[in-house]
C-alpha cells in the first residue's frame, strides 16, 4: 500500500449534514467538491480545467443545501473533485480515475500504480459511500435516496435542450416515475426521461445502495447554467422541495 493520499489535517471526504429523525429522504451529491488532497497537487491542471464541468457538478452543492434545509433531509456530500476518484462508478472501473475527460487529458492521472490507485478508493470512495449507507440506516425504513446532479449545458458539440432528467433502471421506480412526472408537470420545458444521461450500468451510487434492498430512489440532474447563480440554486431547491413532497404522497410507498 502507498504512503497516505489525506494528510492528518485534510478531512474526509464525506461532508454530512444530519436532517430531522422522521425524514423519509436521504440526499447525497457524489459531485459535489472539486477539492484535490494535496499530495496530489493540482492533478496536472490548470485552474479553468479544475474549475470546469469535468473536476464536478457545478451549482449542486448550494442547491443541495438549500433542498436539505428546506426538506429538513439528512445530506451526504463529496468533498473531492470526481477527477480525484469518481465516486458514482465502481472503483474497479478504469474510468473511475480518469485519464482522459471531455477532450482534457489529466497528468496526474495516467499510469497510476496499483497502490496509489487503493490509497483513493481507500480513503474517498470507501468512506463517502459507508456514510451514506449509515445515513440510509435512519429510520423510516427504508428511507428514499435522492441522487442529485447537475450536466454541462453543452457535450461534444451539442447543446441540451433539456433543463432536467430523471435517471432510472431497476428496483423500486415508482418514486422516481412520480419525480418525473411531478417535475414535467411544473416545467414548461424539456425534461428527460433518462436523459441527458441513463442509467445503464456505469453509476454506482443508486444501485448499489438501492437495487438489492429494493430501496426506492431518484437520480436527478439538473443543467448547470440554470444552478450557477445562488438565485438559481434557491429556486430550484423551491421546485424540488414541492416535487419530492408531491411525489412521496403520489408513490404509494406503503403499498
Amino acid at each position: 500500500m502507498a504512503e497516505r493520499l489525506l494528510a492528518p489535517d485534510e478531512p474526509g471526504p464525506a461532508i454530512v449534514r444530519p436532517g430531522r429523525a422522521d425524514s423519509p429522504l436521504v440526499l447525497v451529491t457524489d459531485h459535489a467538491g472539486n477539492a484535490i488532497p494535496r499530495a496530489l497537487g493540482d492533478l496536472g491542471l490548470g485552474i479553468e480545467d479544475r474549475q470546469r464541468h469535468i473536476a464536478w457538478d457545478i451549482g449542486i452543492a448550494g442547491l443541495a443545501e438549500a433542498l436539505a434545509e428546506r426538506l429538513g433531509a439528512p445530506l451526504v456530500r463529496q468533498r473531492y473533485s470526481r477527477l480525484v476518484i469518481d465516486c458514482n462508478r465502481d472503483p474497479a472501473r478504469s474510468d473511475a480515475i480518469p485519464e482522459l475527460s471531455d477532450g482534457s487529458a489529466i497528468p496526474g492521472n495516467a499510469g497510476l500504480a496499483g497502490g496509489d490507485r487503493e490509497a483513493r478508493i481507500a480513503e474517498i470512495h470507501v468512506p463517502y459511500h459507508a456514510a451514506i449507507a449509515e445515513a440510509l440506516t435512519v429510520p423510516p425504513n427504508p428511507p428514499i435516496l435522492v441522487a442529485l446532479h447537475s450536466f454541462t449545458p453543452a457535450m461534444n458539440g451539442f447543446a441540451r435542450p433539456w433543463h432536467a432528467g430523471v435517471l432510472h433502471d431497476l428496483g423500486d421506480k415508482r418514486f422516481s416515475d412520480a419525480v418525473l412526472a411531478g417535475l414535467r408537470e411544473r416545467i414548461d420545458a424539456p425534461v428527460g426521461d433518462n436523459e441527458p444521461y441513463a442509467m445503464d450500468g456505469i453509476d454506482f451510487t443508486v444501485p448499489h445502495h438501492c437495487y438489492a434492498a429494493n430501496r426506492p430512489y431518484a437520480e436527478i440532474e439538473i443543467r448547470q447554467d440554470l444552478i450557477a447563480t445562488a438565485d438559481g440554486q434557491r429556486g430550484w431547491a423551491d421546485l424540488l422541495a414541492e416535487v419530492l413532497a408531491a411525489a412521496l404522497s403520489q408513490a404509494r410507498l406503503d403499498a
